[in-house]
């Protein structure tokens, strides 16, 4: 048996029309709203109705002046790169205090049955590297002065002077960078063990011994007795890169794989047994100090006194920014805007193969007194309902995409210009690790974080001024007429 239902016509047809208003409505809403448009709705360029033009650039380079702070989260950059022929040189020295396992208890099995020490070991977790991989490195592990000022309240910048040090090596290890991905094979007496991802450096057994002679009384060598006790006898450990090699290698303090071994003897009962103890990362404080050397064609363009450069060179942080400024935005008339994308176009460079691009460039815009980065409010990101603001970069822009190209999506930026006469300001692209950006629409200040490895990474951008006009940094657009 079927079921007929009568419907009622004229109701029916009221909300037909009815929806079919509305969506009318919307869509007219969305073709015509200078802050949703571009969204997916891109007309085809038939230059009858809907045009296409490229608004050329003025770039200019420089160095990027990075007040980013250290965080005891943070990976850390450990080497040199020696022979960057197109960037220069970059060397990365790291520091970080430990801790015994517990307060208030001794670390090692007894101090009146320790036999000897075996070895000495400082584990780092191996987290990646950069450069040639094919070169070798050197980190020599020396003690943090107690006069040095490395203190546990303190975040560091990346170009904080380096700390003093006591002067007496505690070891050192050269590896080549290609070889920290093997398995080792660790064997010790009657135990064999495997371990992946570590840089393994020895230090002198000596320093072991020192750390079996603390202990948990009230005395001057109680460093055991508390956290801070212990760093008053040991303030940490400085590892500092030789001038050689032409690669970084990145480790991460807070890992459990990076840890301070200590492997001795003890007497258990009349019975010699061998064991260890482990020192971990103190989690509050850390340093990585390094720095850029400009070198090579990226020197000659920041010495060049130009203001107009026909190539830009960001490296990542700490490095090199350039600014942008589009003058043809200002005579853009009034016109509803489909799409507006900054798009830039990488340049083949010398040991390309072995410097890797950055994995995500920023775009930013600085105030008219140039003492402010602001967001785009309305392409790059949302405020969320905790006040934070979202880095938008799957919709924003800034990876490298199929064509070989960066591009950023500033549409709705572009149309606020055009149609409200908001500022043309001045642009700025850089590789940062993270930075504090102000958004005036919703008047708040971020931290936006960016790429996670310091200075890994750099790129050559053809400039607004570049000799072939299909690879200049330029602002494509797609527009139609009211």
């Amino acid at each position: 048996m079927s079921i007929v239902r009568k419907i009622n016509t004229p109701l029916f047809s009221s909300l037909f029309l009815l929806a079919l208003i509305t969506l009318l409505f919307t869509g007219c809403q969305k073709i015509n709203d200078a802050t949703t448009i571009g969204n997916g709705i891109i007309p085809a360029v038939d230059n009858i109705s809907t045009f296409e033009t490229s608004l050329f650039a003025e770039t200019d380079n420089f160095l990027l002046t990075d007040s980013t702070r250290v965080l005891t989260t943070d990976v850390m950059a450990l080497g040199h790169i020696q022979n960057d022929a197109v960037f220069g040189q970059v060397h990365a020295d790291g520091y970080f205090s430990i801790v015994p396992p517990n307060a208030m208890i001794y670390p090692f099995y007894r101090k009146d049955s320790i036999v000897g020490i075996d070895s000495v070991i400082l584990s780092l977790a191996y987290e990646g590297q950069y450069g040639d991989t094919n070169t070798t490195s050197t980190l020599r592990v020396f003690e943090i002065s107690q006069r040095a000022g490395f203190v546990d309240t303190t975040l560091y910048r990346y170009d904080h002077p380096s700390f003093a040090t006591t002067n007496q090596e505690l070891g050192s290890k050269s590896f080549l960078l290609k070889r920290l991905k093997d398995t080792l094979t660790l064997i010790r007496r009657r135990d064999t063990t495997k371990v992946v991802n570590v840089l393994r450096i020895p230090l002198a057994n000596s320093f072991g011994t020192r750390l079996s002679n603390y202990d948990t009384t009230q005395t001057a060598n109680g460093g055991y007795r508390s956290d801070s006790l212990f760093k008053s006898l040991f303030r940490g450990f400085a590892i500092l890169a030789d001038n050689v090699g032409n690669g970084l290698t990145y480790v991460n303090p807070t890992s459990t794989n990076t840890k301070l071994i200590v492997y001795y003897r003890v007497n258990k009962n009349g019975v010699v047994d061998t064991t260890f103890t482990e020192f971990f990362h103190s989690k509050t404080t850390q340093a990585n100090l390094v720095k850029r050397t400009p070198g090579g064609e990226w020197a000659s363009y920041l010495a060049n006194n130009q203001t107009r450069d026909d190539k830009i060179f960001i490296a990542s942080s700490p490095g090199s920014g350039a600014t942008i400024k589009i003058p043809g935005l200002d005579t853009l008339s009034n016109v509803v805007v489909h799409k507006a994308e900054l798009i830039l176009s990488p340049l083949p460079t010398g040991q390309q193969g072995t410097f890797d691009f950055p994995p995500i460039i920023l775009l930013d815009r600085i105030n008219t007194r140039g003492d402010t980065a602001l967001t785009f409010d309305l392409d790059m990101g949302t405020r969320d309902n905790f006040g934070s603001f979202t880095y938008d970069i799957g919709r924003f822009g800034g990876t490298l995409l199929r064509d070989s190209t960066y591009r950023f999506d500033i549409t709705r930026y572009v149309q606020k210009i055009v149609t409200n006469d908001s500022t043309n300001y001045k642009l700025r692209v850089s590789a940062p690790g993270r930075t504090n950006l102000f958004s005036p629409l919703y008047r708040y200040w971020g931290l936006v974080p960016v790429n996670s490895r310091v200075a890994y990474g750099r790129v050559v951008f053809a400039g607004g001024d570049y000799i072939n006009p299909a690879k200049r940094l330029r602002l494509r657009v797609v527009y139609s007429k009211p």
